[in-house]
């Protein structure tokens, strides 16, 4: 979890607070699906807080994940990955998914 510095515009925010979240060049992908639909993959993320590690069964594998929360407001805004069984998916560990509906992209 990075601190909020350095220039990486856009950036990534909470939907309800508005704290940031990350920035678009730790943006690795829009292709993800969530509960409630689209999700982004990002390499890093800020001002978050981990939720404890548990094991789920995604659409693309088993994997050991933390539900992840904002660090202001407390909203559940996605999950990170811990863990993947398969080793095809190994890629995902450590990266952070976040639901397209819990952020915006702002300018600074």
């Amino acid at each position: 979890m990075a601190d909020f510095q350095g220039a990486g515009n856009p950036l990534y925010s909470c939907w309800n607070c508005r704290n940031p979240l990350a920035y678009r060049d730790d943006l690795l992908s829009k292709a993800f699906q969530t509960k409630s639909g689209p999700g982004y993959l990002f390499d890093h993320a800020m001002n978050v807080v981990l939720g404890r590690k548990e094991d789920r069964e995604l659409i693309t594998g088993r994997f050991t994940v933390c539900d992840i929360y904002c660090s202001k407001c407390g909203i559940e805004l996605g999950w990170k990955y811990v863990r993947a069984f398969e080793a095809s998916q190994r890629y995902k560990e450590g990266k952070f998914i976040v639901e397209k509906v819990k952020i915006f992209k702002t300018q600074f």
